[in-house]
């Protein structure tokens, strides 16, 4: 009997290694975590000194201008320079009611009032109220406030400021319908018809855009879904109507008021409603142009405004120059004092 000869075992296939698991989106999270928390410390030293050296160094850039209309403001009388400042200062307080009534919850009034003199001074700095605005939203979600909450209520607040300012503007055009002779002062071919068709233009490319990327289309319509039901959250309370209307209306009155004043002491010529008509066109029309703080588009067309209203060049220009010192350049360096010590106490 023969033994048959078995066959030689072969050893069984060896598995592959396994590949390393990926890493969790968790666990990387955590890491950028633990690096932003080494890192912010440094990074909040340097932050709270950025906005006094930018107003050092938009001051020192635009020297002349602040040396112009301080000379201008010299000559003038002071009693109504202080009814420009003290108008100036109210406007702060209007602000923040405004920036109140957008929300359901109730702000610290306080911080609120310091942290929209703050955005005061991070306007300048910025172009197309960018600053103002990021100091803003830091606020409102230092007190809790979602991304989602905060940005409708930021939405809102423009959409009340701008019906506010072009309302009053309306009203006072159909009031004094021969104030503004633009036609003395603009080229012949510059006129409200082309303005109105750039615009819808540019609003209808806008909108095409947006429709036509999905992602795009989904987060405004998220967006929009959120911004409506705060709105009608809001507008169901009569304290926040109140405030969001009445601090909408009021700051641009306030800000004519300034203008008004320091019209007056320099002696412009010029009837009160006429100025207040012309600040509202200037100002209206300034915030197409995204310069920060409205520097050089708003003077530029206030002193348009102004001597389209009757007013000699040399006043207009010395009038807008003292009142833009009073605006923007007189309340900068504390209102960047104010923001540095805001970020430096982590309020914002």
């Amino acid at each position: 009997m023969s033994l048959r000869e078995s066959p030689p075992r072969t050893p069984p296939p060896v598995p592959p290694a396994a590949p390393p698991p990926p890493r969790r989106p968790a666990a990387r999270r955590r890491a950028w975590r633990r690096l932003w928390r080494r890192l912010w410390p440094g990074l909040r030293r340097v932050l709270w000194l950025l906005p006094i050296a930018a107003v050092a160094a938009w001051v020192v850039g635009h020297r002349s201008v602040v040396e112009d209309g301080v000379g201008q403001a010299l000559t003038a009388d002071a009693r109504w320079l202080a009814a420009a400042v003290a108008s100036t200062a109210l406007g702060f307080v209007a602000v923040s009611f405004a920036r109140q009534g957008t929300v359901v919850e109730r702000l610290p009034p306080g911080r609120l009032l310091v942290s929209q003199f703050a955005a005061g001074a991070a306007n300048h700095l910025l172009p197309a109220g960018i600053g103002g605005s990021a100091v803003t939203v830091r606020f409102m979600s230092r007190c809790g406030l979602p991304p989602a909450r905060y940005s409708a209520a930021l939405a809102l607040y423009f959409l009340a400021e701008g019906v506010a300012r072009v309302g009053l503007l309306l009203v006072l055009l159909a009031a004094f319908p021969g104030a503004l002779r633009l036609e003395e002062v603009l080229p012949e071919r510059v006129g409200l018809p082309l303005v109105t068709i750039l615009a819808l233009a540019a609003l209808a490319a806008v909108a095409g855009a947006v429709y036509a990327v999905r992602p795009a289309r989904r987060a405004v319509g998220a967006f929009l879904a959120t911004a409506l039901r705060d709105a009608r959250a809001v507008h169901a309370l009569p304290s926040r109507v109140a405030a969001l209307w009445c601090g909408s209306f009021a700051f641009p009155v306030l800000q004519a008021a300034g203008l008004v004043a320091v019209a007056l002491s320099l002696g412009l010529g010029v009837p009160v409603a006429h100025v207040v008509l012309a600040y509202l066109a200037a100002t209206v029309v300034a915030a197409a142009v995204p310069s920060p703080g409205g520097i050089g588009s708003v003077d530029a067309s206030l002193v348009v405004a102004l001597v389209a209203t009757g007013a000699t060049v040399e006043t207009a220009t010395a009038t807008v120059l003292a009142y833009r010192v009073i605006t923007v350049w007189l309340p900068l360096l504390p209102g960047a004092l104010t923001l540095a010590v805001l970020v430096r106490r982590r309020i914002i």
